[in-house]
């Protein structure tokens, strides 16, 4: 099997069509064994290519010297190398973004630019079938919709994934076998991130039980995009019928879907393909309809639904509209703007620290009204920030904070009552600090999308 890892990967460049040798190709490569040994079969196979590698310089010396490996090795191969150094950790401060959004769009925001520049019009990422199967489990537990249990999809654009066809063992096996040098990130034995959580604690349980899980789930994400192919295909019809365009709004009319079909799911798919609305948005939609409750609204990134009178009308976010939305207790996240907020209620016992970065909020559980209330902010808005014995006016806090105009119309606040318990992504109220006297806990995380 592992002697047949270049005609594999030959054979599944050729039936899926990924790429030619007429084009140049940009290699990704953090240094580690998937992308090493990707690298190796490029140049082994003939490919023209050329090798860029990212220094988050989030390790230190690791990063320093995974950069000079690949370095190393690109030149040895006659591949043309491009480094770019990120100042991540600044990224991470000045957009309130997690380490792992941060980096995902700094790099390939380089890689895109780079492919322009030098006229590539490939990028290759070493994501192989492993990666897949873990992004199926991650998006299982996020609660998403069948799209997100497909996997990794092997083409994106002019980005392609052609080790989606192997194992992490068999790339493991591969490079021991062919003594390719590679290094190994730290960071993968830590087991604060969810796909550790996956990879090193439930995969390998699973794997107890059936020794060809990999496969397996191979063949099932196989079935599952197929079945996806065909949903998407049926809804352009269904699109066709049941949604209209009036006035620069697409308006879903309900009584259109033809009652044999499940009118949820297909709500969901209308509204999470065309537009981004989530799977608990949507169930929260669906139950508003139900109630026949006209003038509600919901919000994806870019998109604001109105439930109006049986139909649904989407239209994209006006820049002056305040965005407001209940969320419930119990709700698991809640959009604005350009932003996602993920809410977790948990015992204080779990917290292990108080000193938490700026896009992530600790609140007194016990002290919040329910609903709480999501919006822009608007003149007049004030609130005690933390740390502080007075209140101070927002816009007073954003100027003092030098804010730009652009982000001060995507800027947010979280309120109980009347009560501003966020100012999103940059400060707590103090009043709903965690003491002493706390008990339970309101943590909210904060993610560009």
């Amino acid at each position: 099997m592992i002697a047949e890892l270049k005609e594999r990967f030959e054979r599944y460049v050729a039936d899926n069509s990924l790429f030619t040798h007429d084009d140049r190709i940009l290699l990704t490569v953090s240094g580690g064994v998937d992308s090493m040994v990707m690298l190796r079969l490029f140049v082994e196979c003939g490919y023209r290519v050329g090798v860029a590698h990212c220094n988050f310089q989030l390790r230190g010396q690791e990063s320093d010297e995974d950069e000079v490996l690949v370095e190393r090795h690109a030149r040895s191969l006659g591949a043309e190398f491009y480094n770019r150094r990120f100042e991540t950790t600044a990224e991470m401060e000045r957009t309130g973004e997690s380490m792992e959004m941060a980096a995902r769009r700094l790099r390939y925001a380089w890689f895109d630019a780079l492919s322009r520049e030098h006229g590539y019009s490939v990028i290759a990422i070493a994501h192989h079938a492993d990666d897949s199967v873990e992004t199926f489990f991650i998006n299982l537990l996020r609660g998403t919709g069948l799209r997100g249990l497909t996997g990794i999809g092997m083409q994106v654009g002019r980005i392609v994934r052609p080790l989606m066809f192997a194992s992490r063992k068999e790339i493991l096996e591969y490079a021991v076998q062919h003594r390719i040098a590679y290094r190994e990130d730290s960071s993968n034995r830590s087991t604060k991130y969810l796909r550790n959580k996956i990879r090193l604690g439930l995969i390998p349980r699973i794997r107890e039980i059936n020794s060809k899980f990999t496969d397996l789930m191979r063949r099932n994400i196989a079935r599952l995009t197929e079945a996806q192919t065909f949903i998407d295909a049926a809804m352009e019809k269904v699109r066709a019928v049941a949604v209209e365009r009036v006035g620069g709004m697409d308006v879903i009319h309900v009584d259109r879907i033809d009652a044999a079909f499940p009118r949820g799911f297909v709500l969901y798919e209308l509204l999470n393909s065309a537009y981004g609305f989530k799977g608990d948005v949507c169930d929260s939609l669906c139950r508003a309809l139900e109630s026949d409750a006209t003038g509600r609204r919901f919000h994806s990134k870019e998109y604001t639904a109105c439930i109006d009178r049986g139909t649904v009308v989407v239209a994209r976010t006006s820049p002056d509209d305040p965005c407001e939305v209940e969320v419930r207790k119990g709700a698991l996240r809640s959009y604005c703007g350009n932003a996602v907020l993920y809410f977790e209620q948990c015992d204080i016992a779990l917290i292990k620290d108080y000193g938490v970065p700026e896009n992530i909020a600790q609140l007194d559980a016990d002290l919040l009204q329910w609903p709480l209330t999501l919006r822009r902010w608007r003149e007049g808005d004030w609130f005690v920030p933390f740390g502080m014995s007075g209140r101070k006016k927002v816009s007073d806090f954003l100027i003092d904070a030098k804010v730009s105009m652009a982000e001060k119309e995507r800027q947010f606040v979280l309120l109980s009552g009347d009560d501003i318990v966020w100012l999103v992504g940059r400060r707590i109220d103090d009043r709903y600090r965690l003491t002493d006297r706390t008990d339970n806990v309101l943590r909210i995380i904060k993610e560009i999308v």
